[in-house]
């Protein structure tokens, strides 16, 4: 995990170093950053409301009912488990009342966790693959993902709204001769590269939870075929079901709209729709050269989750506890 640990430190450096890049210009052509200001100010506000209202809006698009134990005590069983091997507060248990398979977790902190899972994904797991995707929804909330991925979103948020500002004002100079259009192109390329960045700590943070899920005593293997069900799972699924979850789906332990893309891809593991990945297949794959497309690595830059076919084998070089 230490070279995971290394990557994050340095796209922190490199967002901020850009934050600071494009403050120190817009200082010395305008000799003032109170236009910049004002931005923050906005995104820091917008990001507030996002953060106070978010919950809210999980809970009505996956139409969430929380439950009690004595509703679902083997669930409750299960995140109670979990809750004391991670060391932190029990969170509400929520069940969605839609057919796509998988869990997420959300909350304005750790002491406002909420975790649920769907009727689908009910369905398809079995325990033991049940409790490793409850465990990866656990370790989220245990690294406080929700609040650090939101924090890191202003930072892209902040140069759209420069970009917007400076290239349709109606100024092309400003009194000292600045050209106001180079600004704004280059803080929407500043906009570009900061929201790939994001996304991409958004997938390390999964590799994060995936291994916090093994160090809560699950095993790899019911990770990863935890996984390649819920993949074969989503792909069944009509186009119309994926749109209603469109905006949520960066919560979720998978990406429902990959999962055609990631069926594909795991067809390099030569098990059929209804088999499980156990511990003997795990080990072959960690030894084994996986091969993907351009297309295929394009997409990945330009998603939430990491390359399934990646992640499993990632899984493969995990010991579990």
């Amino acid at each position: 995990m230490w070279s995971l640990q290394l990557r994050m430190w340095l796209l922190l450096t490199i967002l901020f170093a850009i934050i600071y890049a494009l403050i120190t210009v817009i200082g010395s052509v305008f000799l003032r950053v109170g236009d910049f200001s004002f931005y923050l100010i906005i995104s820091l506000v917008m990001m507030f409301i996002q953060y106070m209202l978010g919950p809210k809006i999980v809970e009505w698009t996956m139409q969430v009912k929380y439950v009690k134990k004595e509703d679902e005590p083997k669930l409750f069983q299960m995140v109670e488990n979990l809750s004391l091997r991670a060391k932190i507060p029990m969170p509400r248990i929520g069940i969605s009342q839609v057919s796509l398979p998988n869990a997420f977790a959300f909350g304005r902190g750790m002491r406002d966790g909420r975790v649920c899972v769907t009727q689908g994904i009910l369905k398809l797991l079995n325990d033991e693959e049940l409790k490793a995707v409850l465990g990866h929804e656990l370790s989220h909330l245990k690294n406080r993902d929700v609040l650090f991925i939101t924090f890191l979103s202003v930072i892209p948020m902040i140069m759209y709204r420069l970009a917007w500002s400076f290239l349709f004002s109606g100024r092309r100079r400003n009194e000292r001769g600045g050209n106001t259009v180079l600004i704004g192109l280059a803080a929407f390329l500043f906009y570009f590269v900061t929201n790939l960045l994001v996304l991409y700590a958004s997938r390390i943070r999964e590799y994060f939870a995936d291994k916090g899920s093994v160090s809560l005593g699950n095993k790899p293997a019911s990770l990863a075929s935890s996984l390649y069900k819920l993949a074969y799972g989503s792909a069944r699924l009509n186009k119309e079901s994926l749109k209603e979850v469109e905006g949520i789906k960066a919560f979720f332990v998978n990406d429902p709209s990959k999962a055609i893309s990631d069926i594909r891809e795991l067809s390099q593991l030569d098990l059929d729709r209804s088999g499980t990945l156990d511990a003997l297949e795990l080990e072959r794959l960690r030894t084994r050269r996986i091969q993907l497309g351009f297309a295929d690595k394009a997409m990945e830059l330009l998603s939430t989750h990491p390359n399934m076919l990646k992640r499993i084998k990632r899984l493969s070089e995990y010991r579990g506890a």
